[in-house]
């Protein structure tokens, strides 16, 4: 076929065809499923039922049958805090370490990169649980941190906010890792090293000639990181105990021993109008910080 010509409709057809069923039914047709239920009410056992109601998302806001309570707005904030303190721990963390794999020959790098990935192939949950037992009490990690003050020598690390968002940044790290790679590894050194030859500080050499040049790594991994952990479930609820439930928690809730699956379906839908703001944000940031047209979210 020659170059710029069309495709038939039919061939047209067949080719989105698969990704459009795709979306259809793993994506379209749950959220509309999803938003129904929200706009129902509870019945007797929390089963959704008509009539139509908003009393999901009162219910969402804090209002009950004894009056306000803060509790849902807390989980909120929280799930948002560990987020962000956990996503900005990780572009931290990763930013050195994808650099680092960069520096080594060509037919090493694979090797580097299954070492970051490798621990991922395990299950979240055994993971989440060898970390349980590796912050409990009388270990060493639970030991050193006694040792410096940090808890009480009769307390471990677990159950702790501490806990979840270190399981947060380990769990998500490779996925930031990943996406840095790649954009180290179009990384222009020459302008490095101009910035650097014009004495340039090292903090102005990365704000102006490394990060702009690896800003669309860092938002894929941005997003691969913020969005999971911000709806997360198993990890807030194996290392954060009472005090550290995130949104992803509440919902998972009110479809198994809260029995409200109205309720559930409205804070779904509020992780998902959460998302999306954040995108947009995300979006403005980068473009904000130098980015191009390639930083697209």
């Amino acid at each position: 076929m020659a170059a710029g010509s069309r495709l038939p409709p039919r061939a047209l057809l067949l080719t989105v065809a698969p990704a459009a069923a795709w979306i259809g039914f793993f994506l379209v047709l749950p959220s509309i499923y999803l938003v129904t239920i929200a706009f129902l009410s509870a019945g007797p056992y929390g089963l959704p039922t008509p009539p139509p109601s908003l009393e999901a998302f009162r219910e969402l806001a804090g209002f009950g049958f004894l009056g306000w309570s803060p509790g849902n707005l807390y989980t909120l904030l929280r799930s948002l805090w560990q987020t962000v303190l956990a996503t900005a721990l990780v572009t931290v963390i990763a930013y050195p370490i994808a650099y680092f794999i960069t520096t080594f020959p060509p037919e090493r790098r694979p090797i580097l990169l299954l070492l970051v990935v490798v621990p991922s192939w395990t299950n979240q949950v055994i993971r989440t649980f060898g970390w349980m037992n590796l912050l409990a009490p009388d270990t060493p990690l639970a030991d050193a941190a006694a040792f410096l003050g940090f808890v009480a020598p009769e307390l471990g690390l677990f159950p702790s906010r501490f806990a979840v968002v270190l399981g947060l940044v380990y769990n998500f790290l490779p996925f930031m890792v990943l996406p840095l790679y790649a954009a180290f590894e179009k990384l222009d050194h020459a302008q490095v090293e101009a910035a650097s030859d014009l004495y340039a500080r090292p903090v102005d050499v990365f704000r102006h000639a490394v990060l702009p040049q690896t800003l669309p790594g860092l938002m894929a991994g941005v997003v691969l990181v913020s969005i999971p952990a911000f709806g997360m479930y198993v990890i807030p609820e194996l290392l954060g105990g009472g005090n550290s439930y995130m949104l992803g928690n509440l919902v998972a809730r009110q479809f198994s021993g809260g029995s409200n699956w109205p309720l559930g379906a409205a804070g779904a839908l509020l992780m998902i109008a959460a998302t999306l703001i954040g995108l947009q944000v995300l979006r403005r940031l980068g473009r904000r910080l130098g980015g191009g047209e390639e930083v697209v979210l």
